[in-house]
């Protein structure tokens, strides 16, 4: 009787009673859920020198870690889970404006905490795959294993109309399938339905910048891969970095 007792009042403490605090913390647990996995099948893939993976398997951990995603956020914020899709919905005006800003902080921040979460998981494995050195290009450069980079043969202007492209198609995507006056896809398998729709982008659309379709599953963690060692590279355009083809 009294642990249960305890355990309500420490319920009551901990509750957060203000929505937009609510609704920031699903959002930041959801992302990085997302990235957690995400990130993981990326660095298992490359540390094991595709041994334990290959780039269709690091492109259905990322399709499956959406579905884990909006599961984990989707009941409380909507599990946006990308500032491209917050926009758009504040653009349709079926999200307020005034929580945009902190929708897109937060997004950020989960990629952020999910790659330095990813690195210390792996991190006997980078270091040994790439020998001491945490490389932004040559055969064996970790960077990718947190942001995306474009093969060596797509320029500005096309890695622009790719993302354009690839990011449009999974917010209608994404419109669709929660239409309600649409052809519904049954109750609960929403999440199910977003995840093969990533999929398809992904093994569809990847070869040229690795289909990240997302402002923050780029920005959190290159910002990590700047902060960590890997230094300002990350952050240029340099021709020939790429894999010929961007991982997921």
């Amino acid at each position: 009787m009294g642990s249960a007792s305890f355990l309500k009042r420490a319920q009551a403490l901990l509750r957060i009673r203000n929505q937009l605090a609510r609704e920031c913390l699903a959002e930041l647990l959801a992302v990085f859920v997302l990235m957690l996995i995400t990130l993981s099948g990326s660095a298992q893939m490359v540390t094991t020198f595709q041994t334990k993976g290959n780039f269709l398997s690091a492109y259905l951990a990322g399709a499956l870690a959406i579905m884990v995603a909006i599961h984990t956020g989707g009941g409380v914020s909507g599990a946006h889970l990308n500032p491209a899709f917050s926009f758009a919905l504040c653009l349709l005006e079926q999200f307020p404006w005034r929580k945009f800003p902190a929708y897109v902080a937060v997004q950020t921040l989960g990629s952020f905490a999910a790659a330095g979460a990813v690195y210390a998981l792996y991190y006997d494995a980078i270091w040994h795959y790439s020998n001491g050195t945490l490389a932004t290009s040559g055969p064996r450069e970790t960077a990718s294993i947190f942001a995306t980079y474009p093969a060596d043969y797509v320029s500005i202007a096309n890695g622009f109309l790719d993302q354009v492209i690839s990011t449009g198609l999974l917010i209608l995507g994404v419109l669709a399938i929660t239409d309600t006056r649409n052809k519904a896809v049954p109750k609960g398998l929403e999440p199910v339905a977003v995840a093969l729709l990533v999929f398809a982008i992904e093994v569809s659309m990847g070869s040229n910048c690795g289909c990240p379709m997302n402002p923050a599953r780029d920005f959190g963690p290159r910002l990590f891969t700047y902060v960590a060692g890997w230094g300002a590279e990350v952050f240029r355009w340099v021709e020939g970095r790429g894999r010929g083809g961007g991982w997921q």
